[in-house]
């Protein structure tokens, strides 16, 4: 229909209850402004020149004020759906009506918010509506030129937001339009272009409509002489959110990663959508990077980051939703030092937060955070018990100093300047950041991340190794008696740190020699009366504290302890019953302590005390064994299926067992070991559908596979909401599980690359389009479990080509040599923790392989 009847900007006066410019629990009567518009056939009125046959455009008009004069409205949306209802009723024959309300005294900094719509018939809804901030006055450093990055000039911003027609809650138009103000203030862009942009990218993020899209006009009324204003209009779609940097040449938003890649994988697990933040609740992304080196420094970090996610970012009050949540970490590093030298070690890491929270106002809740952890103002670079700088802020570029006092970096104190001014000096704060963003660009230098880091490697350097380390926990926590400080008693309680690992990191090209790389040992303690390496040795307590003593007497560094066999054909055991087993053997070792008190001569601790204090991993699947054994002295647990459970593939059961799992592990900060598997030991043993990664020989499709898989769920057990962190997190591909004696060659041969980023002939396969472009496994330590498996003894099943050996069967525990060279060559791949039952002749066996190739 062609013909329109229009009531223009209506001025009415009208009271809503959810004030004005500022919130009010008080009605208030505002003024509104309203175009309506009626589609109806006039050409029967135009013929007869009578009115009947046509609308009165004055009785649509009285229609519109009547309903604002007749109640108080809790919103612009309710006002807008009862004029709907009225002009239904009193106009039934009318055709579409287009609806265009304005209130002019609800913004702060804008002219006018307002709403728009078309209702296509008197008894059909509108399927869309339009929210509108019209002539938002703001201040940006913006431009190219000189003069126009050294002070802010008026800038004006119309933003429009296409979105569903919903009514489960109003519009939340104050918020919006102080994010956006916030944004563009502290925002510094030399192009229009890119600040109009992200301004529709944060008008999108603002609420969860995946269909929405977002139109942003921007003017600069001083940037032309002879015109009024240069202005720039551009729209935006959910699709622009996350743009992959490789297709743009604008830096790279901090965005989340897409998951659409791990649905695609059938064997792959994606965490629930509850534990994963809202874009439009927390619509900025930063980067934090984190130190410490005074008291318990890995206590400490995990302090500050639960600190971090306090309701409401009010650590006094603590009430509300988090206004700061952490989604990634990254690795953990020890670092020596930089720029002040004669002073303890730093633990070094860094996290992705999603935050409403403005720059300045993140600054400030991050000094309280490190004042509650016990930061104590020293000198520059000086000891610290805890350090949060926001290096990165979505793509922001601000410097909060005057224009004068820039010249210098000795000026920081208090200030914020993002990207961090000395970020390219700084291996400890670069490295961390590739472990989460290599690929994003860092806006004021135009370099990745990653190019970053390689650059500063590429210099020579003495300074010293970094190494990445592997906090463990103490428990039981110990009963300090007491108070705690008032922030800390409302957090989960942060455990105390027994000890830690450390593994070299390639660092700088330096003229010093690399420190060499060390490979731990995990002993075996099968609580089992059914294990298919030793049955039913080490069942009974007794047994088991003989061998705890000897492993560690041996060598071993950790004990890990299982209570239900894996091996094909066990016996189903009941949570209570594995409980049973598991926990015992854990306060039994711990309890050791009382007998061992006492120091020999020599000043040496007995070995019934190095026995009692040792690390203890408790092998389990099921998260109410995992946490009674961790509260009862165990300091990491050991999980077969990776979190999920042993349904394979995923199943809804698989999602919840991971959920459970992943906050189990996350409350008790404690390292996981992550295995590899299809299920059933014995089963699932075909990965055909990674043959695309097969080389010459027929071989890779394996360690693909797992690379894939396992990289899936461990992306999804560190990423997101209430994700573990990823320097708690040692990955086991699974030798013995659901491979064939080949497969299980192929891994053990070439197992550096599954922890090793991609060779250039992975990077360049013929690949699924789900394929990550990285290898989601790269960077984590390894654990090798081959002792006395069963593909061990099937090869020694076979008769050699030439001689006379035609083969033999072996029992599990005669297949210690066997084991051997299995262990030789983890090591030789760089395995950090080997697996394994005969803890003295296999030591033997790690020592002289460290020292054939660390």
């Amino acid at each position: 229909m062609s013909d329109y009847i229009r009531v223009k900007d209506l001025a009415l006066t009208v009271s809503f209850s959810d004030g004005s410019r500022w919130p009010a629990t008080t009605p208030h009567a505002q003024p509104v402004v309203i175009t309506c518009g009626i589609a109806h056939d006039v050409r029967r009125a135009a013929a007869n020149d009578d009115l009947t046959h046509s609308v009165n455009y004055s009785a649509v008009a009285s229609n519109i004020k009547a309903v604002g004069d007749a109640e108080v409205f809790p919103s612009l949306e309710a006002f807008a759906d009862r004029i709907c209802e009225t002009h239904a009723r009193r106009f039934p024959e009318t055709g579409a009506l287009t609806l265009d309300i304005a209130r002019t005294k609800a913004l702060l900094y804008g002219a006018s918010y307002g709403v728009e719509f078309i209702k296509p018939g008197p008894n059909l809804e509108p399927q869309e509506e339009t929210f509108h901030l019209r002539d938002l006055a703001c201040y940006a450093v913006l431009g190219i030129h000189p003069h126009e990055r050294q002070r802010k000039q008026s800038v004006r911003i119309d933003v429009s937001l296409t979105k569903k027609r919903t009514r489960d809650a109003p519009l939340d138009y104050r918020n919006l339009e102080q994010r956006i103000f916030d944004y563009v203030e502290d925002s510094k862009y030399l192009t229009v272009e890119s600040l109009a942009s992200e301004v529709a990218k944060l008008t999108l993020s603002f609420v969860a409509d995946e269909s929405a899209r977002s139109t942003v006009r921007i003017s600069k009324p001083s940037a032309l002489l002879t015109a009024e204003a240069s202005e720039l209009e551009v729209t935006r779609s959910f699709a622009d959110l996350h743009v992959d940097s490789t297709n743009t040449s604008t830096p790279t938003a901090l965005s989340a990663p897409a998951s659409s890649s791990l649905r695609a994988i059938p064997s792959t697990f994606v965490t629930p959508p509850s534990s994963r933040a809202s874009n439009s609740s927390h619509p900025h992304r930063a980067a934090i990077a984190i130190g410490s080196n005074v008291g318990d420094r890995f206590a400490n970090i995990e302090c500050a980051l639960r600190l971090l996610e306090a309701p409401g970012a009010d650590l006094e009050n603590w009430s509300g939703d988090p206004r700061v949540v952490v989604v990634d970490t990254s690795f953990m590093y020890e670092t020596a030092p930089m720029y002040v030298a004669e002073q303890p070690r730093f633990i070094n890491c860094a996290c992705i937060v999603e935050t409403n929270l403005e720059p300045r106002a993140l600054l400030t809740f991050l000094k309280q955070v490190e004042a509650a952890v016990g930061r104590v103002e020293s000198f520059r670079n000086g000891p610290r018990a805890i350090d949060l700088d926001i290096v990165l802020f979505d793509s922001v570029v601000m410097d909060t100093r005057p224009e004068s006092a820039r010249g210098t970096l000795d000026n920081l104190s208090g200030e914020l300047l993002i990207p961090h001014p000395r970020l390219g000096e700084r291996e400890f704060v670069l490295r961390p950041l590739a472990d989460m963003i290599p690929d994003y660009t860092i806006p004021s230098t135009g370099k990745t991340v990653e190019a970053a880091l390689m650059a500063l490697m590429a210099q020579p350097s003495n300074s010293p190794a970094m190494y990445k380390v592997l906090p463990f926990p103490r428990y039981p926590l110990p009963n300090h008696g007491g108070d705690k400080p008032p922030h800390l008693a409302k957090i989960r309680p942060v455990p105390p740190t027994a000890t830690y690992w450390t593994f070299p990191v390639t660092s700088h090209a330096s003229s010093s020699k690399q420190p060499p790389r060390r490979t731990y040992i995990m002993a075996t303690l099968n609580a089992t009366p059914d294990s298919f390496s030793d049955g039913s040795a080490h069942y009974n307590l007794p047994d088991a504290l003989s061998y705890a003593n000897s492993a560690v007497s041996d060598g071993a560094n950790i004990i890990d302890i299982g209570g239900y066999s894996t091996r094909p054909g066990a016996a189903y055991v009941s949570p209570e019953e594995e409980f049973s087993r598991v926990v015992p053997v854990v306060q039994a070792i711990r309890g050791l302590w009382q007998e061992g008190a006492v120091i020999t001569p020599g000043g040496k601790m007995p070995t019934i005390a190095k026995t009692a204090g040792t690390l203890i991993s408790v092998d389990t699947f099921r998260w109410e064994v995992a946490e009674e054994s961790v509260h009862a002295g165990a300091n990491c647990i050991n999980d077969v299926y990776a979190f999920s459970g042993p349904d394979w593939p995923a199943t809804a059961r698989s999602t919840e067992h991971f959920a459970k799992m992943r906050q189990v592990a996350r409350d008790l900060a404690v390292p996981v070991i992550l295995m590899h598997s299809r299920g059933p030991a014995s089963a699932n043993k075909d990965y055909s559908q990674y043959d695309y990664a097969a080389d010459e020989d027929g071989r890779g499709a394996v360690a693909e596979g797992v690379r894939i898989e396992l990289g899936a769920k461990i992306n999804a057990a560190v990423k997101g909401r209430g994700g573990i962190r990823r320097w708690l997190v040692v990955v086991d591909p699974g030798l013995g599980f659901s491979k064939t004696v080949e497969g299980n060659l192929e891994l053990l041969r070439d197992a550096a690359s599954i922890v090793s980023d991609y060779s250039p002939r992975l990077q360049n396969l013929t690949a699924p389009p789900s394929r990550p472009s990285r290898n989601p496994l790269a960077g984590y330590p390894m654990l090798i479990g081959a002792s006395r498996k069963s593909f061990l003894g099937a090869i020694l099943e076979r008769p050699d080509t030439v001689g006379n050996y035609e083969g033999r069967q072996t029992r599990p525990v005669e297949r210690d040599f066997a084991t051997a060279a299995a262990v030789s060559c983890a090591v030789q791949q760089g395995a950090t923790v080997v697996r394994v039952h005969d803890v003295l002749r296999l030591g033997d066996v790690v020592r002289v392989s460290s020292a054939l190739w660390s």
